[in-house]
């Protein structure tokens, strides 16, 4: 079955770190930009990170860079996005994306089913 399954998240300190994991199954995990995409409370979608998992780029909003990692094993199948620094009173819904295949077109044509990250005041 081709899926994007996530795990991770959660309630955390400000100042503290949480681990998002999305591991895919059913394609080729190497063969596409993988994203995480997130989403906090009345506001609209925003492409957080990608990774290309066979050659190992990355990219970040700016936002982000410095406090996320975004990292993927391909033996696993599994992307994570590392987040430090949480900062206090952040939320929001995290998503995984399959982009597009390396070297062609499309994407966000699969997601994860999403995890709440919440970082207390």
């Amino acid at each position: 079955q081709v899926q994007l399954v996530q795990s991770g998240g959660g309630l955390a300190q400000p100042g503290g770190s949480l681990r998002l994991s999305c591991a895919a199954s059913g394609f080729t995990f190497s063969s596409y930009w993988m994203k995480w995409v997130r989403q906090a409370p009345g506001r609209g979608p925003e492409w957080v990170s990608d990774i290309n998992p066979a050659g190992g780029s990355t990219r970040y909003v700016d936002s982000v860079k410095g406090r996320f990692t975004i990292s993927g094993n391909n033996g696993r199948n599994t992307m994570y996005l590392q987040i430090d620094s949480l900062e206090p009173g952040s939320t929001a819904l995290y998503y995984c994306a399959r982009g597009r295949p390396t070297g062609g077109t499309g994407g966000y044509d699969l997601w994860g089913q999403g995890t709440r990250d919440a970082v207390s005041a």
